[in-house]
């Protein structure tokens, strides 16, 4: 139960508590993010220190743990922003971002359980086993985290993917063109053609919580629940309901091309939390 609760703490400093503009200057404001994982994370160690441990072995209970996680979270975001400033990564790369968020991520894992099996005589490898000895609330704790996962974790893993554009697409309105066309008694009198301008209009509208990121999130739950059951071919109904939805904005091309690998990584991910979930729950 506390490996699942520290890693929900991580998972809330890291999704929850840090905003989109403490992510773009990451530098000027990691002390404010290291500060937000050291309170979860505190939280989580203290309560168990209080109510589990009965206030025994400070250091090996509360102190060790809680330096370790906290001061390899600093160390890991610093090396990746000092990595990203040298690297100079160009809006086309999109695939080597999400590899550094993935490996970002594995690595403060890679500690959590770490510390946990120093600390706290944690065996991972035990939740995989044919038959699992979780409890209902290591369940509950579990299924919250698959949750989070399946929602604002592979929300911003399919925007890295997609680029700078995701915001906009699952908001698009869609393009409108204009023709102005000009036939001038002069251009006639010449002999020549007239005069056509073409503008390209592209509308977007904007929302706090856009429309599309909601569905985005239902639909990996959606996905995620008809694999834990093995309905696979009900699967196919969300992507035909989404492309209907869609129907006419898919003559753009490009817009088509982004539709397509967002709702097939969306899928990807869904599904696969799906299996990690029936692996560890049945």
């Amino acid at each position: 139960m506390l490996f699942f609760c520290l890693v929900i703490a991580h998972l809330i400093a890291d999704f929850y508590l840090q905003t989109d503009d403490m992510v773009i200057e990451k530098r000027k404001n990691l002390r404010k993010h290291i500060v937000h994982h050291f309170l979860m994370t505190a939280l989580v160690l203290i309560s168990f220190w209080i109510f589990k441990f009965n206030v025994e072995n400070v250091l090996k209970n509360l102190l060790i743990p809680l330096i370790v996680i906290v001061l390899t979270h600093l160390l890991v975001d610093f090396l990746k922003i000092k990595l990203f400033e040298n690297i100079k990564l160009t809006n086309e790369e999109n695939m080597k971002r999400l590899g550094f968020f993935v490996l970002d991520q594995l690595l403060h894992l890679g500690v959590i359980i770490l510390a946990c099996e120093l600390c706290f005589d944690f065996k991972i490898e035990r939740f995989f086993q044919k038959q699992s000895d979780l409890n209902f609330i290591d369940s509950v704790l579990f299924i919250v985290i698959i949750v989070i996962l399946a929602t604002s974790v592979s929300g911003h893993m399919i925007k890295i993917l997609l680029g700078s554009l995701p915001n906009q697409l699952l908001t698009f309105e869609g393009k409108y063109t204009f023709k102005n066309e000009r036939n001038e008694a002069e251009f006639v009198h010449r002999g020549k053609n007239g005069l056509t301008e073409v503008y390209n209009y592209t509308i977007f509208s904007k929302h706090e919580l856009s429309r599309g990121k909601l569905i985005g999130y239902i639909e990996r739950l959606l996905v995620l629940l008809l694999t834990f059951y093995s309905a696979y071919p009900a699967i196919g109904f969300i992507v035909t309901a989404k492309s209907i939805a869609r129907f006419k904005q898919m003559d753009d091309r490009d817009w088509a091309e982004y539709f397509l690998l967002g709702t097939l990584s969306s899928m990807f991910l869904g599904i696969t939390l799906g299996i990690l979930l029936k692996v560890v729950i049945t």
